[in-house]
């Protein structure tokens, strides 16, 4: 489980083919504690299994595996050597809850229609919503974009939109998109659930 609060941006060291997937390795400045093999780690929105954890200076290179079915459902597969995607560690018990619950599942995979900066560095992002349970998607509800956690601003039909503040801009990889860019997508749990729920519901 994750909160959608990105703490590090990590930069695409190699991807190479394996007998599962891909085994994909970042870099990212040290964390106060190195994760250990096995932890859970939020790739840019998709929780992946670290299988190797190394430290130089203040760097570290983290390994994983991802499966075909990941490949798939993400944009993992198509990263480049030096892309950059966003971090972060799961969820502690002890932690505070900022953003919402995020478990690194991937909805699908959406579309920027339009970036369109605003007053103070702002922006406002619109995107397609082609693949993703739009009975999920409400005004001031919770959406997961490449790892982070936005509140939906507006929704029409076949998009949505999200305000990027400055802070999201600089502090992850959303600052960089542009129209045309695709985004993994996960919607909030909570609505999935009672949308899934009413639908069964309404079935019997």
């Amino acid at each position: 489980m994750f909160t959608g609060l990105v703490q590090s941006i990590g930069s695409v060291v190699s991807q190479q083919k394996s007998d599962v997937g891909l085994r994909l390795t970042l870099s990212c400045h040290r964390w106060s504690q190195l994760p250990e093999i096995g932890a859970s780690i939020c790739v840019s929105g998709c929780c992946l299994t670290v299988i190797s954890a190394e430290e130089e200076d203040n760097t570290m290179l983290l390994a994983f595996d991802v499966v075909q079915e990941t490949l798939k459902c993400t944009l993992l597969g198509s990263l480049q050597i030096g892309d950059k995607v966003n971090l972060e560690q799961s969820l502690r018990s002890d932690s505070r809850m900022g953003g919402h619950f995020v478990q690194g599942h991937v909805d699908g995979v959406e579309r920027v229609l339009a970036c369109e900066s605003e007053e103070e560095g702002a922006s406002c992002l619109r995107l397609s919503m082609a693949v993703i349970d739009c009975d999920t998607v409400v005004p001031k509800g919770s959406i997961t974009i490449d790892g982070v956690s936005l509140t939906i601003a507006k929704v029409g039909t076949g998009w949505f939109e999200v305000a990027l503040i400055p802070t999201t801009k600089q502090e992850t990889t959303l600052g960089k998109l542009s129209q045309g860019d695709s985004v993994a997508i996960e919607t909030d749990i909570l609505a999935r659930t009672v949308v899934q729920t009413v639908r069964r519901m309404q079935s019997v």
